[in-house]
């Protein structure tokens, strides 16, 4: 049973409440239509229950609020609006990351695809779909977690008539399992045929709660649907017949097809074969409201508790497979890291051939460039991890803001330094094997120094990968986290030097010594290397600003997040 009790939207500029003490109920096994002209409230009525909008009321969804339903995916199902989520990823891949976010198996993705009709068409790109598909791709996102309740916002509107005998036929199937479907629409006839239950809104006020049997006796009127070449020619001669009989008909036209209010099809059919007119379609419906059905508003109830704009999403159950599955199924990732490989070996090759140091051409990274191109792709890479969150939503899509959890920040954290580390691996190997394959062998010789040389090179890399992750958090734009990454070596490390070369810097040059007097025997020597390597690379003024960076960028990310849970 869904419950609505109270639902009272916020005003806005000293304008009435779209939404103004709505209290209804949508039991389960049936289908419920929310039925309004266009600016009735019905979308505002859904975001309310779904605690999106400003306001106040309270929404049961089996005798339990929103805020306490651990899971909320595998109670409610949501469609608003189009499919959330990046335009390249395939529908399958779409599924089985919303999957992740829902933490049910990735098969779960497979199953709804089959569901809703969708079969033959799990590798298209969801940017390239029908609408009719779309459609059908957010109905199967809805379904993910196997809800009791679905919720969706004119889920037929333009949609051919195939296509909405398709959906309502799964909405069906849904309550006769023993679900509820609550969904919105502006055409009664839709919610006379496809409805078991229709609330009728009006100026956000209740003005009918009944079964769709009752509403279409009370509140609709019978007409009769013609579709004919000589439209014009038949309404006029339907219309006079009337009037000669003193029978009152009402004769209009809507998308070319012919609609006769207190006719019958025997009437009107009589009338085109005397007149020879070719009729395509004649058939008897309940059209639009009648004119005198107004109703009372109902009751009004109790308020209820006022809520804050946004509820603040959940972070995914799953949120490393999440993750992996958000990074690996869109092709930036690919390109961003091929382009990087390349740019690398290229300017490897030309710096080697100008006799660099091995270490710089190593790494790529001459004088013009603030960073080298591996590093640079690894930041990119970063900041798109929650760049593309904010661009193309799809944890939270008409939900509110991108979950700003720690789990989900730890995800993200994890994925970008793993494919930090493997940019930076194969970045040096391919600019080794370009050297060798350009020079020859005998000029890219081993440096004794290899170990702190190898940490302060991952090291760089992962750090502006957590610093185009940060930033692009912090400020919601992947823009901003590349900012992030380049304020580093452009802003930064300038800054630094100047601070530490005053005469009355300390060193800690005899760190490592002392370390090894107090471990005693336990201190082997490839420890020593390897600390000596982490030391060198940290006291380095990029290692310590990108350090630094990383600390006001992860203080800022908390700050940012707790405001907003407060605010919330």
């Amino acid at each position: 049973m869904l419950q609505a009790i109270g639902l009272t939207s916020t005003p806005r500029r000293d304008r009435p409440p779209a939404v103004d003490d709505l209290t209804f109920e949508a039991p389960p096994g049936a289908v419920t239509a929310l039925v309004g002209p266009e600016g009735s409230g019905k979308t505002t009525a859904l975001r309310l229950m779904l605690e999106l909008e400003p306001g106040r009321g309270l929404t049961y969804f089996r005798g339990r609020p929103l805020r306490r339903i651990a899971q909320p995916a595998h109670e409610i199902g949501v469609v608003l609006g189009d499919v959330p989520g990046h335009p390249s990823r395939t529908v399958r891949g779409q599924l089985r990351m919303l999957a992740a976010g829902a933490g049910v198996p990735a098969s779960r993705a497979d199953e709804v695809i089959r569901a809703v009709g969708l079969g033959g068409l799990e590798g298209r790109r969801t940017g390239t779909l029908p609408r009719g598909a779309e459609r059908r791709l957010a109905l199967a996102a809805a379904l993910l977690g196997e809800p009791h309740a679905l919720l969706l916002d004119g889920p037929g509107a333009g949609l051919a008539p195939a296509e909405r005998v398709r959906l309502h036929a799964l909405l069906r199937a849904h309550a006769d399992a023993g679900g509820t479907v609550l969904y919105t629409t502006r055409d009664p006839q839709d919610a006379a045929r496809n409805a078991d239950r229709v609330v009728a809104l009006d100026g956000g006020r209740l003005v009918g709660e009944q079964p769709v049997a009752d509403f279409a006796r009370t509140r609709l009127r019978p007409r009769v649907a013609v579709r004919t070449p000589h439209a014009a020619r038949l309404a006029a001669a339907v219309a006079q017949e009337a009037r000669a009989a003193r029978r009152p008909v009402e004769v209009v036209t809507e998308d070319g097809v012919l609609l006769v209010y207190g006719g019958d099809c025997a009437q009107v059919g009589d009338t085109a074969f005397r007149l020879g007119v070719p009729v395509h379609r004649l058939v008897e419906e309940t059209g639009a409201p009648a004119a005198e059905a107004g109703g009372a508003p109902g009751p009004v109830p109790p308020t209820g508790e006022r809520r804050g704009a946004r509820r603040p999403v959940r972070s995914p159950l799953r949120p490393l497979r999440y993750e992996l599955r958000r990074v690996l199924g869109v092709p930036s990732t690919a390109l961003v890291a091929a382009a990087a490989l390349a740019v690398s070996a290229v300017l490897a090759v030309l710096l080697g051939r100008g006799g660099t140091a091995l270490p710089v051409a190593l790494a790529a990274w001459p004088d013009l460039l603030p960073l080298p191109p591996a590093a640079l792709g690894a930041g990119l890479l970063g900041a798109l991890s929650f760049g593309e969150e904010y661009r193309y939503p799809a944890l939270a899509a008409g939900r509110g803001a991108v979950p700003r959890r720690l789990a989900l920040l730890l995800a993200k954290l994890a994925v970008a330094a793993v494919l930090a580390l493997l940019l930076a691996v194969l970045a040096a190997g391919a600019d080794l094997a370009a050297l060798r394959l350009f020079y020859g062998p005998e000029l890219t010789p081993v440096p004794d120094n290899w170990i702190p040389m190898a940490v302060s090179w991952l090291g760089l890399t992962v750090g502006c990968a957590w610093a185009g992750v940060l930033g692009a958090g912090v400020f919601r734009a992947a823009a901003a986290g590349v900012a992030a990454v380049l304020f580093v070596p452009v802003a930064f490390v300038p800054l630094l030097r100047q601070v530490t070369s005053g005469p009355a810097v300390r060193s800690a040059a005899g760190l490592p010594a002392r370390l090894r007097e107090l471990a005693g025997p336990r201190w082997s020597p490839s420890l020593d290397r390897w600390f000596t390597g982490v030391l060198e690379a940290a006291a380095r003024p990029a290692g310590v600003a990108l350090a630094l960076m990383l600390t006001v960028l992860l203080c800022a990310y908390v700050l940012t997040g707790l405001r907003r849970k407060a605010r919330w």
